[in-house]
Order: structure tokens, then sequence, then C-alpha cells
């Protein structure tokens, strides 16, 4: 039971559905804003290897898998992120890439449900939170400074608003009209349609 092949049952199913889920427009435009940062960065080599078109998810899988390109991203939108890439080809050692892009990633400030685990990109679990998170480093590159291409929306910026006492106690005497309405009501209360008469 335990060396049972993968690919079957519930394993498949959800790998079907993970896959039915997988853009590869989305995946396209990842890579292209991949390509401008690491060409802004004068990596043109590291640019010039990854793909122009995203297919399917095997095709992300690929080029990101020893994490070094991520890394080289990182350091180009926040210099300095990344201490040490790892030439090495061992498992472990890109494996350590990927875990130090995803470090470096939540210390600009990218929200750590938004990202991916190493495990996701490295055995290709899960391409399309790969995919998630590199967007989410991408909006988060456009608010800490980084001038260079841009990738999806502007994240949104807190709107923080002060009261003065004076403005908190006028709030006070005001009924709002999740409470429904005041106005037309009387002590003698509502009276709809006729009243019961008690005739003897």
């Amino acid at each position: 039971m335990a060396n049972r092949p993968k690919g079957f049952g519930m394993t498949a199913e959800l790998n079907r559905k993970k896959e039915a889920k997988f853009d590869p427009d989305l995946a396209t435009d990842c890579f292209q804003w991949l390509k401008e940062v690491l060409n802004d960065g004068g990596k043109a080599d590291l640019a010039a290897s990854l793909p122009s078109v995203i297919g399917k998810s095997a095709d992300v899988i690929s080029p990101l898998k020893n994490g070094k390109i991520l890394c080289e991203v990182i350091n180009v939108i926040k210099p300095g992120s990344v201490k040490k890439i790892n030439e090495n080809k061992m498992t472990f050692k890109e494996m350590e890439n990927i875990g130090n892009f995803l470090a470096a990633c939540e210390k600009i400030g990218c929200v750590k449900n938004d990202l991916f685990q190493t495990v996701d990109l490295y055995e290709g679990q899960n391409i399309n939170q790969v995919i998630n998170g590199i967007v989410s480093l991408g909006r988060k590159a456009q608010t800490i400074g980084y001038n260079g291409p841009c990738l999806g929306p502007t994240e949104s910026t807190e709107n923080k608003r002060e009261f003065t006492d004076e403005q908190l106690k006028a709030g006070e005497g005001i009924i709002g009209l999740q409470m429904g309405s005041n106005k037309g009501a009387s002590q003698a209360g509502q009276n709809f349609g006729k009243t019961r008469a008690i005739i003897d």
C-alpha cells in the first residue's frame, strides 16, 4: 500500500484539477516580467535562458527548479536580498536557493500565504501557487521603490483615518440607518388595519 504508484485515485484527481486551473497566459506574463527584470539588472544571459511562451506547467519547472533565476531576480529588485546563490547541482543546494528566495520575499513584505513552498516548485506539486508567488513579488516590488518593469496591479495602501473627540461624540446621538428609522413613531405606537372590537 505504501509504495502504490502515483497517478491513481484521489492523487490523480487532484493533479487533474490543478492542471485544469493552470493559466498559460498568466505564466507567460510572469516569465516575460522575469526576463525584463533580469535584463534591467544586467543579467541578459540569464534572461535569454528563460522561455518566451509557457504552454504547460512543466515549462515553468525546468528553468526555475534550481532557484538561481529567482534569487537573481530578487537581488535585482532589492540588492543584497540573497547573500549567496548556490551554483551546486545537488538537490538540497537547489532547494536552499528556493528557500532563500522565499525568505527574501517575506522580508520585503510579501504575504506568506501568497507565496509557495519549496516543494511546490522543486517537485512540481503546485505550479499555480508558484505563479501566484511570482505575481505577489511583482506587486510588492512596485511598493518598495523598485522602478523597473511592473507585473500585476499595484498594491493598495492603507488609508488610516483619525477622528477628534468632538467628531466621535457628535456621532453618538445619530441613529444609524442599519437600526431602522425613528421617523413617524410616537408613544401611542402603531396601529395597522381595524382595531379589534369586543361587543357584549
